[in-house]
């Protein structure tokens, strides 16, 4: 990897606050599922072959087109490839501590485990579905929960059948579990942003 994409002062921590994710519980494994892996790496794959060669070979014309104090394509350009690189740290150091966990491959079991799909029912006796992915994989209109949700907590390593207690802001509520399954998570494809900026070359 670059020395651009590095930096000596940067700890994961840095990086967990910068992008705004939550960060690894110390000690801890950075879980994923295959198909977060994938996108995380796809994304990785499309900022330093793509994106960042194409803001870069902007940045380059507009540095020649004179003053850069006042030059708006060179200073945007700059502060695009600042993002571009904090990103690609993040998620390099991210791929590099991840451990990947693939739902479809595990044993039946009724108990669970990181990547479970997990039906329960709450005090108010309505049905959720969660499916407990990675800190990076979180999709709450999905029900995609991170390992380390409260919810998530609550669940793991419990059993189909189990009622066990969730803490909330709101205070303490006894949910039941209802079904537990492991499942293959279907494929959604990493899509990039709107293509890099275009400068003004009028």
């Amino acid at each position: 990897m670059s020395k651009a994409f590095t930096r000596e002062t940067d700890s994961s921590d840095d990086l967990d606050d910068l992008e705004g994710a939550s960060p690894i519980p110390p000690g801890a494994k950075n879980y994923m599922t295959p198909h977060g892996w994938r996108r995380m790496r796809d994304e990785l794959s499309h900022l330093v072959k793509v994106e960042r060669p194409e803001v870069t070979s902007i940045v380059s014309w507009a540095a020649s087109n004179g003053d850069r104090s006042e030059n708006g394509d060179y200073q945007y350009g700059k502060k695009r490839l600042r993002e571009i690189d904090r990103r690609i740290r993040y998620l390099t150091k991210r791929l590099e501590n991840a451990e990947v966990v693939d739902p479809a491959t595990r044993e039946e079991t009724d108990q669970v485990f990181f990547a479970a799909t997990v039906t329960y029912a709450n005090s108010a006796g309505e049905e959720l579905t969660v499916r407990i992915v990675g800190i990076d994989e979180t999709d709450h209109a999905r029900g995609h929960i991170s390992w380390i949700s409260p919810v998530a907590r609550a669940l793991i390593k419990a059993r189909e059948g189990d009622s066990v207690a969730l803490v909330t802001p709101g205070g303490r509520e006894e949910i039941d579990i209802l079904e537990v399954r492991y499942e293959e998570i279907p494929m959604d494809p990493f899509v990039p942003a709107s293509s890099a900026w275009r400068p003004n070359a009028g």
